[in-house]
């Protein structure tokens, strides 16, 4: 992903995300933040996909439409913030070549686990790619902006 992608990449997170969409400063932090965690899937004309990804801190997933400011000075986790796909995106292989790439560079980074939350259904699909359902008290409460259904998930890797 670069600068220029990211009015497209809100354009997809809107459409994927229509219940709970996240402003444009909120690409553009994720993109500054640590660019080797933000990509594109680009289509034959037009942006229809992207992952957004950084080190962060286990079991506290950042509040959705929030600013982090900076990185964690020790994070212990890769956290998968978002991977949205539209629909033409869907069905061949996209979502899982993504995991692959998001597991990859987690690698390269040093880190031994993803974290995630898994929206709109989508935490069977996340189970499929090694993903299991953490549940508690603590987690909870900062799975509220993210609705009812949130689930908190980690890979081991």
């Amino acid at each position: 992903m670069t600068e220029a992608d990211l009015s497209a990449a809100e354009s997809v997170g809107r459409s994927v995300h229509a219940s709970n969409p996240e402003d444009l400063g909120i690409y553009a932090e994720r993109l500054a933040l640590h660019p080797h965690g933000c990509f594109v899937l680009q289509g034959s004309e037009r942006i229809i996909g992207y992952i957004l990804s950084h080190p962060w801190l286990s079991g506290q997933p950042p509040q959705l439409n929030s600013f982090l400011e900076r990185l964690p000075p020790a994070p212990d986790t890769f956290y998968v913030h978002d991977v949205a796909l539209l629909p033409e995106a869907r069905g061949a292989g996209a979502g899982s070549a993504g995991v692959d790439l998001l597991v990859r560079q987690a690698v390269r980074e040093g880190f031994t686990n993803l974290s995630l939350v898994a929206v709109n259904g989508a935490a069977p699909f996340w189970q499929r790619h090694g993903f299991r359902v953490m549940d508690g008290a603590a987690i909870r409460p900062r799975l509220r902006s993210y609705g009812e259904a949130a689930s908190f998930m980690v890979r081991i890797l």
